[in-house]
Formats: structure tokens, sequence, C-alpha cells
């Protein structure tokens, strides 16, 4: 697994990706900052890191979408197809990379956070809430770019089956209430009000084990085959 995992990283940093990645998300976490912090002078980094996460909804697909997809395209997936390293391994190494390149970036948002105390100090016990949960909502993404990547060997079919599964869970909730428990950002709105909820969490973990789980069953049906 730490193989693959620093295997990943390399990619992500040796190309374009990650640096697409982290501009695009730093681009648009600076303007909305400014629009919505820093202007009117609010305290409240915790919502940073909300309007972080709906960027996510747009962007993530851009980490996820090569990392099966790609590799059938490429014709290289006869690699993991016939290496001794296990499927589960190759599966949570590379969504571990994906996790660090998102961590990363957010770290350089902290600098948000040393402009934000010019005006006084921050509430740091909401913002811990709010990073756990920004945590457990990257997994959650990460997990089903991962499985949407693992059934096409079209990237760009990868990334549209992520970013509409996401978008659309953004405003299912308006369909009805019964919808609440797949609305990611409904979800994760609790962590950025200083409360970690026992319900959402499960959620949130649960969804993020079963789409590694699947993804392991269809690749190692898939190498069984070969």
């Amino acid at each position: 697994m730490l193989a693959v995992l620093k295997k990943e990283l390399k990619t992500y940093f040796f190309t374009p990706i990650g640096y697409v990645f982290i501009g695009l998300f730093l681009e648009v976490s600076s303007i909305i900052f400014y629009r919505y912090t820093y202007y009117p002078g609010i305290l409240n980094f915790s919502y940073v890191f909300f309007d972080s996460a709906v960027i996510l909804t747009y962007i993530i697909a851009i980490l996820t979408m090569n990392m099966f997809a790609g590799e059938r395209k490429n014709g290289t997936d006869q690699l993991i197809m016939t290496s001794p390293k296990s499927i589960t391994g190759i599966v949570l190494g590379k969504f571990l990379s994906a996790i660090v390149v998102v961590i990363a970036t957010e770290i350089f948002s902290f600098v948000y956070l040393a402009i934000i105390s010019h005006f006084g100090t921050p509430d740091l016990s909401t913002l811990g809430t709010t990073l756990i949960g920004f945590l457990l909502l990257t997994m959650a993404y990460i997990s089903f770019g991962e499985l949407a990547s693992s059934i096409t060997n079209q990237p760009i079919i990868a990334y549209i089956i992520t970013f509409a599964f996401f978008f659309a869970s953004m405003y299912i909730t308006n369909l009805s209430d019964k919808f609440s428990m797949i609305s990611f950002m409904g979800l994760y709105e609790k962590f950025v009000e200083g409360i970690i909820p026992v319900e959402e969490t499960i959620a949130l973990v649960t969804f993020t084990i079963m789409c590694i789980i699947l993804t392991i069953i269809i690749l190692q049906r898939r190498k069984n085959l070969k």
C-alpha cells in the first residue's frame, strides 16, 4: 500500500493534475474568503471550510478520474491486474494519496486564519469540529470518485459521474427530506456549527467504506477474469 501511495503522489506532483487541483481550489477559495469573510470582517473561519467543501463538489474528480480509468485507457491496468500487490492495498493506496493532496491544499488555506486573526480571536473549538467533518466529507468524495473511475475506461466519464452525483446531492433535499442522509453538504453542516453529530458521522464513514469495498470487488472480479 505504501508503494502505491508514493507512486500516486508522484503522479499528482510530477504531472499537472495536482497543481491544477490545488490552483483551482485556492483561487476560488481566495475569492470566496475575501468576499464573504475578509471584507465584512467575520471571525468565523469555519465557514471558509464550508465554502471549500462546496468547491470540492466541483473539482474533486480532477484527482480521482484517472485512478483506474486512466490506467485502463492507457493499457497500464495490466500492471495492476498482474501485480502481486493485493487489490485492497492498491485501492487504499490510491485513496490515501488523494486525501493527502486535499489535506496539503487545505494547509495552504490556513493563511486565511492568520488574516482573520487580525480582527480578533477565531473560535478554535468550532474550527476543530469543522476540520473533522471536512476530513470525513473528503473521504466520502474521494471514495466515490475512485469507484466511478473503476467502472469506466474514460477519465472524462468518471469525472462526469462523480461531479453529477455530488452536484445532485446538494439539491436532492429540495425534492424530499427523505433524501437528507445523501445530502453530503447537509451532513457536513452540523460540523461547521461546532457539533460532532453521531448520525451524520456514521453516514459519511459508512458511505466511504461501502464505496471502497465496491471498488475492491469490481477490480478483483476484473482481475479474476484475466
